[in-house]
């Protein structure tokens, strides 16, 4: 593995999107810290969530997912931290299309996993934390806020499932109260969400995604 030096960003910074301009405006001590092409913000953003406990029935709906993804060219944003989350980035990392990894940590002392170092150099891989350097551990309140960072920079969001009572649950709250467009994996055990007023995910039809 290889250690990261990642640069710190203003708003003033070129080629960041709206959401992170405003990230940074309204949070007059808010830090931010990138690693690899700020490009990939120019494009569409996907937020992908799932907890960390995640009905089997689901699990290969959430790899056919991210293999419609990838193969659609869509830019995903996540944590990539659940088992579900790290299974998935696999997956995108096999394509061609940007992934952007938001690690609930500091990144400037982060050791790159070597998997990670082939997409970074190519360019279609960029790293983004709020977190300085001091913050080494993930933490369930950084966790936290880094799950609230990639829904406020996101176009939109995809739960493959969010547990009740979850840090994932909260971001579909939020999501679905704010208006940003919910979609969820189209399963039994997301039934509830679906009623709250999230779309079925349309494995087929990415066209119609935003």
């Amino acid at each position: 593995m290889a250690v990261i030096a990642p640069t710190e960003l203003s708003s003033g910074t070129p080629g960041l999107c709206d959401g992170l301009r405003a990230y940074l405006r309204e949070k007059s001590d808010a830090r931010l810290y990138a690693l690899g092409d700020l490009s990939i913000l120019r494009s569409r953003r996907l937020g992908f969530f799932c907890s960390a406990k995640c009905p089997a029935t689901i699990i290969i709906q959430a790899y056919d997912a991210a293999v419609a993804l990838r193969e659609a060219g869509v830019t995903v944003v996540s944590g990539f931290h659940s088992p579900i989350e790290k299974d998935c980035l696999k997956f995108l990392l096999r394509g061609r299309q940007p992934v952007i990894i938001c690690p609930a940590r500091g990144i400037e002392r982060m050791r790159l996993p070597r998997e990670w170092q082939e997409p970074l150099a190519e360019g279609r891989l960029l790293l983004l934390s709020p977190f300085p350097a001091s913050d080494r551990r993930v933490t369930a309140p950084l966790a936290q806020r880094r799950n609230e960072f990639v829904r406020t920079i996101a176009d939109a969001i995809l739960v493959v499932h969010a547990s009740e009572r979850s840090r994932t649950m909260e971001v579909c709250t939020t999501t679905i109260e704010q208006g940003t467009p919910l979609w969820v994996i189209d399963n039994p055990h997301n039934a509830g969400l679906l009623a709250a007023g999230a779309r079925p995910f349309p494995m087929v039809d990415l066209a119609n995604l935003w």
